[in-house]
């Protein structure tokens, strides 16, 4: 009988990691301790809109190559939707100015020496801090290698690198910064075309993923939790899901795709980061105007990206702590109130719904960054995946199926 491999979590990291295995005609079994699928990545009916809604908005760069590889492999790159070019449109609710960031296709970045390209207010030379951090020697935080002051910082490197780390970004891991610069504004527009899943995150991430892990023959298993982990000398040998224990035969193997604190308690001595950021999302029913952009940066206001879909605005804010604990009503009213101001709609609050996820990310600092662990293990048929794991990225949906395919990798060269 060909090798088993259990996943444990079918979040996008385990997702990746099935359908790498599949593909090579490896037997694959995935284990969900919930009702669903794709972890933070997924969309439901929400009663209060009545109409389907995404748990967050997430966005993907023409860059994010494991990303669309995924999309790719699933028959699902079609869904995603965005302009030809990179551009990026933005509102300063204090001055009321708008803008669009226009970046240029090439390596050598022309559209910082056109004024009309980049933020406004802002010189070509205002741009230097990207190179510092690139340079900059990793462990530091970012507010230790650059100034995060002007109106290029304000402008663009500020709510750039709050929307990839999800933490304020002095406080942020410069490590992390240079990983998303390089790969976004420093290889050039063609990789920073913005992309977005106007049918959903479900339709697009999900329900093709485990379609074709159908396909091909693979089980996933809702509602199934693993409780333990049965470890001898230098492998597991049983997945414990308390009313049932699964013997791994010698050739299985076992990914543990779940969160960092979940991991922490089955894997004994397992370093993870414990601190965490919140992201809070916003929806509304109402259709957008016709001219509203797919995505469009605010500046200056609670509200840092609006989201336009077919009869629905949604909203994200990144480390949202301070927002956790404001009453939902005033909330909602305090983001539609900049929703109202950046789009030109009526006063009046729509039908909405608030989503806070309180440990969206691990907290991007350098300490947090540097308890990490990577895919392997010690124990030979068991590796980890998840963005919260050492991917060199932020927990983003590219660091989740980066670390998935990482983790497919090594457990398919033990067999």
């Amino acid at each position: 009988m060909a090798a088993t491999v259990h996943i444990v979590g079918a979040g996008l990291a385990g997702l990746s990691a099935a359908l790498k295995l599949s593909e090579r005609g490896t037997r694959v079994v995935v284990h969900e301790a919930t009702a669903f699928a794709g972890g933070r990545c997924r969309s439901y009916h929400d009663a209060a809109v009545g109409m389907t809604i995404d748990n967050g908005n997430h966005l993907l760069l023409s860059g994010n190559r494991a990303a669309l590889d995924y999309l790719r492999s699933i028959g699902a790159e079609q869904h995603l939707v965005g302009p030809r070019t990179a551009e990026f449109p933005f509102i300063d609710l204090a001055s009321g100015e708008r803008w669009t960031l226009r970046l240029n296709d090439g390596l050598l970045p022309l559209w910082l020496f056109n004024s009309a390209r980049r933020a406004p207010g802002t010189r070509a030379f205002d741009y230097v801090p990207l190179l510092k951090l690139l340079w900059a020697r990793p462990g530091k935080a970012i507010g230790e290698v650059i100034r995060c002051d002007g109106p290029a910082y304000h402008r663009l490197v500020g709510p750039l690198l709050l929307a990839a780390l999800n933490i304020d970004p002095p406080q942020g891991a410069v490590r992390l910064a240079a990983a998303v610069i390089r790969e976004t504004l420093a290889a050039g527009g063609r990789a920073c075309r913005p992309l977005i899943a106007r049918a959903g995150l479900g339709a697009t991430l999900i329900e093709p993923a485990l379609a074709r892990l159908a396909q091909r023959g693979a089980v996933v298993r809702m509602d199934h939790q693993l409780r333990g982990l049965r470890v001898a000398a230098d492998r597991v040998e049983a997945l414990d899901f308390g009313n049932e224990a699964v013997a791994l035969a010698a050739g299985d193997a076992v990914i543990l795709a779940v969160p960092p604190y979940a991991a922490a308690s089955l894997v004994p001595g397992l370093a993870v980061p414990l601190e965490f950021r919140a992201i809070v999302n916003a929806h509304f029913r109402i259709e957008p105007p016709a001219d509203q952009p797919p995505m469009l940066g605010v500046l200056n206001g609670t509200v840092e990206w609006i989201f336009a879909f077919p009869g629905r605005l949604s909203v994200t804010i990144s480390a949202g702590d301070r927002l956790l604990d404001t009453a939902r009503d005033v909330l909602a009213q305090t983001i539609w109130s900049d929703v109202a101001s950046a789009t030109g709609l009526p006063a009046a609050l729509p039908p909405w719904q608030i989503v806070r996820e309180r440990r969206a990310t691990f907290a991007a600092t350098p300490a947090q960054d540097a308890r990490r662990p990577g895919a392997e293990t010690t124990w030979r048929n068991l590796a980890l995946a998840g963005d919260w794991t050492n991917t060199g990225l932020p927990a983003t949906i590219e660091g989740a199926i980066r670390s998935g395919n990482r983790a497919a990798a090594i457990v398919a060269g033990h067999h």
